[in-house]
């Protein structure tokens, strides 16, 4: 779950780290008043759910009040197209306004799950304001990580071999321990998949200060957090994905033709490889999970019709917990229901596999059963080409 910068300066702000005096504005108007109260020279930032915003034109240094205005008229409403966004871009609903801080240095910071560890790993730079994966790989020596042992966690010796790495001395390295110890405290209270600060700048007057925050949480643990879903801007997200979380369904925008229905995460992964192998390419990750019944099924494959990318369906099912007969009845009716004409090629094994494929053999639909799931992939991109 991402938030937008406002939402995590507030969230580091409450745990001590400072953060420059900002409003958030619906409107221009607001953007104006905004400006105004801190004296006409601000910085306007567009607020969406990704990275690349100052080059895209979404963060903004203004000098009065009125230009500040006339810059809100510009970016509400207007789709952001950044690195992150693709090219459809992200609807800017709020923006915002921030003092100008005159600006010393520059550096990066973040804790984030490494995955292959299973651990946090605090990642710093003294290239900081830039894009980070350009400086490791231009210049990996610039990059200083550490990985950190959950028994013992973040210990200050350790945030203060960082603070010098950095280059800080003095009152500066040991405030830069406070915020580095700061911001894992931040990590494991909010159960964040990644906290991060780009830049941390130290400011002209001597400061240390967040410029940029973004936080992502981890989606498994927002059951411990009630205020978690009122964070979310449902604006920011497919459509799709917002219907296919109301059905807990795993859901996840593609950009090719072929709509993909399959159980089981691992699975889900090896049918689009096995796709793109054939020369076909997947319009969206689907896993309706393990023990799905036919009614989720259903709502799967209708999420599936609703993208207008898609020209054929590809359904890849081992049939464990779940029934083969229970997922057929369950495309069929979801098929008939929206009068579906594109055509199917499933690959079914498992529990009640022949059940499965007479009902889908039977059911008057454009279907054809795959033997084996190489021969399924060959079709159904053989019969989009």
């Amino acid at each position: 779950m991402n938030l937008h910068e406002y939402q995590a300066k507030e969230i580091i702000a409450a745990y001590g780290i400072p953060i420059p005096r900002g409003r958030v504005a619906l409107t221009s108007d607001q953007v104006e008043r905004a400006a105004k109260e801190f004296g006409g020279r601000c910085v306007v930032k567009a607020q969406i759910h990704a990275g690349g915003r100052g080059k895209a034109g979404g963060v903004r240094l203004v000098h009065h009040p009125e230009q500040a205005q006339d810059v809100g008229k510009e970016l509400f409403g207007k789709r952001l197209v950044t690195h992150q966004t693709g090219p459809e871009g992200l609807k800017v609903r709020r923006i915002l306004v921030e003092e100008a801080v005159e600006i010393a240095r520059e550096f990066y910071l973040s804790i984030t799950l490494d995955r292959a560890s299973s651990r946090y790993c605090l990642i710093a730079s003294a290239e900081g304001g830039v894009d980070i994966e350009e400086v490791a790989a231009k210049s990996p020596e610039k990059i200083h990580i550490l990985t950190i042992d959950p028994f013992f966690g973040l210990r200050p010796y350790q945030a203060r071999q960082i603070a010098l790495a950095l280059g800080l001395a003095g009152s500066l390295c040991e405030d830069c321990v406070n915020l580095i110890l700061n911001l894992y405290r931040v990590c494991l209270e909010k159960d964040c998949f990644l906290a991060e600060i780009n830049p941390l700048v130290v400011t002209k007057a001597g400061w240390l200060m967040a410029m940029d925050a973004k936080i992502t949480f981890d989606d498994n643990a927002i059951f411990r957090h009630r205020e978690y879903p009122d964070m979310m801007d449902y604006s920011q997200l497919d459509p799709l994905e917002i219907n296919a979380g109301k059905y807990d369904l795993a859901y996840i925008k593609l950009d090719g033709t072929i709509g993909c229905l399959v159980n089981g995460a691992g699975l889900a992964m090896a049918t689009l490889d096995v796709l793109k192998e054939f020369g076909g390419e997947p319009a969206n990750f689907l896993d309706v999970g393990g023990g799905a019944s036919r009614e989720k099924v259903a709502e799967a494959f209708k999420i599936i019709l609703q993208d207008d990318d898609v020209k054929g369906i590809f359904v890849n099912i081992f049939g464990g917990i779940m029934r083969c007969d229970v997922i057929a009845q369950g495309i069929i009716e979801a098929a008939n229901e929206v009068h579906c004409p594109l055509p199917i090629v499933v690959r079914m094994d498992g529990s009640r596999v022949e059940e499965g494929k007479k009902l889908l053999l039977e059911s008057g639909l454009n279907v054809q059963c795959g033997d084996s799931l190489g021969d399924a992939a060959q079709r159904i991109v053989s019969m989009l080409s």
